[in-house]
């Protein structure tokens, strides 16, 4: 069961605001409000309900209503979750954005969604207009406080009803081509409140007294979109969002949250631990952190210095919270990257490259829920990719492409991916996404890329080009042009140029050797560092 009693996300909130009126729902410190420019200050639930009814009946009115979907590009503010609730109300979708990507990649989500409206800041919709015209779409755009249009199309959302019903279309990237769409339905949402309620342990939530936390992570991502708000909404609490993560000024947004509870990235524990130890360093009422991919060295040393364990878990978009691995409960098995334990409502295979069980070996994390239905709770499929949904559930279990170990307590252990993807401040790079983009460009005659380590941000991107001779051009030009064309933290970080590429006898890429390879180059003087190039280019 998802959230009992309950078979969308807007009947969680109705009942939430019919139950806790005058609890805020929503917080606004004052530095996100200024980096805004919206009011500051704590949206109750009641005063939330009133919103998103009048957005729903602006959006009824309008002619949108079930099977429409709606591109959302708010950026952290409030606002996008108002209108999260208000699509969710009158059985529409919502295909959240990040406001970072270029042009190319909004077109390919508008032609691939297909939404019938774009709603958001005035930055991010210039390009959407743009990306519309590259798509071929009719998709109108507009800002929260313009007249809305009718819809441009009659509905392309995927059928069903109550917990079935999509409720987001999330693009996560892919590993063989372009960003894949996760349909994500009530149940998935209802089922990340739940799993949050019952977690227990350390990540333990209450309905009272009121829980409060804090997130500094993009609302567009499944982390906070399904999780933080999600987990707020299912006790009544309250979610501070911040604009993004501020090194200098994070304990003081801390204690001005009044926060209980926080969601943190790896690279914030590393960056916070660079600072000078002070007074106020336990001056907060946080009682855990919840995240992933800490740095096993600094684990313990930051839980004796700030006075909260940092409870490690592993979780994917496609899988949301139903298969939550997490070390919530002993033995916690600080600094080793110890997952914990997974829910107890799932099953878990570790397999090795023939398939069998792995024992206590590394190999690939298969998951599936218990039951008679083993998808139920997860992503409802690849939208318009079949063959990708049916892949992934191979043999009744979805392949995540993650390799773990587990230890003889049981305990899991993060050890690498199996799938080529670049996971950089949290955020899920497809090298193939940015080989295609790379060799798009006339300098590029061939290009592989790779994950390389980088102290802050987890891993960064490194591009191995092999130059055409005829159309010469610097590592910066090149990036440069990347940068147009993706979003900035998707370009590489660092480039080398290189007369060939491992390459297999069937003219792959060897993508073992290669990522050997550009960590060898990173000391090579004749590597380009391209990281102070990386610039965020929303508002």
């Amino acid at each position: 069961m998802s959230l009992p009693g309950f078979d969308t996300v807007d009947a969680a909130f109705s009942a939430a605001a019919a139950r806790w009126p005058d609890r805020p729902m929503l917080n606004v410190l004052a530095e996100t409000a200024a980096r805004y420019d919206i009011p500051p200050g704590e949206i109750a639930y009641a005063e939330a309900g009133a919103t998103v009814a009048a957005l729903a009946a602006r959006l009824t009115d309008a002619g949108y209503g079930a099977g429409h979907r709606l591109m959302l590009a708010f950026e952290n503010r409030p606002a996008y979750f108002l209108w999260v609730l208000a699509a969710n109300r009158i059985g529409a979708a919502v295909v959240p954005v990040n406001p970072d990507l270029r042009v190319a990649e909004l077109a390919y989500i508008i032609g691939h969604a297909e939404p019938a409206l774009a709603v958001g800041l005035p930055g991010p919709l210039r390009l959407i207009a743009e990306a519309t015209r590259e798509a071929g779409s009719a998709m109108p755009a507009v800002t929260p406080d313009d007249p809305l249009p009718p819809p441009a199309n009659t509905g392309t959302a995927a059928p069903g009803q109550g917990l079935t019903r999509e409720a987001a279309l999330l693009y996560t990237s892919g590993t063989t081509g372009q960003p894949k769409g996760c349909i994500l339905t009530n149940e998935y949402f209802l089922t990340a409140a739940r799993w949050y309620r019952d977690a227990g342990g350390l990540c333990a939530i209450a309905e009272d007294p009121a829980e409060r936390m804090i997130t500094p992570l993009p609302v567009f991502h499944m982390n906070a979109f399904a999780v933080s708000f999600m987990a707020m909404l299912g006790v009544g609490g309250c979610l501070t969002v911040l604009d993004r993560f501020h090194p200098a000024t994070w304990w003081q947004n801390v204690r001005d949250a009044r926060a209980t509870c926080l969601h943190y990235l790896g690279v914030m524990p590393s960056i916070l631990m660079k600072a000078p130890p002070g007074p106020d360093d336990r001056a907060h009422s946080v009682r855990f952190g919840f995240g992933a991919g800490v740095d096993p060295k600094l684990h313990a040393a930051f839980e004796e210095r700030f006075g909260l364990p940092l409870v490690e878990a592993w979780a994917m978009t496609e899988t949301g919270c139903i298969a939550t691995i997490a070390a919530n409960h002993p033995p916690r098995r600080i600094g080793e990257s110890c997952l914990g334990h997974p829910w107890h409502e799932v099953e878990i295979r570790i397999i090795d490259d023939s398939g069998a069980d792995a024992g206590r070996a590394p190999g690939e994390l298969l998951v599936r829920r218990k039951g008679d239905d083993p998808r139920k709770g997860f992503f409802a499929g690849y939208y318009k990719n079949p063959e990708a949904t049916s892949e992934a559930w191979e043999g009744g279990w979805f392949h995540t492409g993650d390799i773990v170990r587990r230890d003889v307590d049981g305990s899991i252990f993060f050890v690498d991916r199996k799938k080529n993807v670049i996971r950089r401040s949290g955020e899920n790079i497809a090298a193939v996404e940015v080989e295609s983009a790379l060799l798009q460009h006339p300098a590029v005659k061939a290009v592989a890329v790779a994950a390389v380590p980088d102290e802050m941000r987890g891993d960064e991107v490194f591009a191995l080009i092999v130059p055409d001779p005829d159309s010469p051009a610097t590592a910066e030009e090149i990036v440069a042009w990347c940068l147009t064309r993706l979003a900035y933290y998707k370009a590489p970080g660092y480039v080398a140029f290189a007369d060939t590429l491992p390459l297999t006898a069937t003219q792959k890429i060897q993508r073992g050797v290669l990522k050997t390879l550009c960590q060898d180059l990173l000391g090579d003087p004749a590597t380009v560092d391209t990281r102070a190039m990386k610039k965020r280019t929303a508002a």
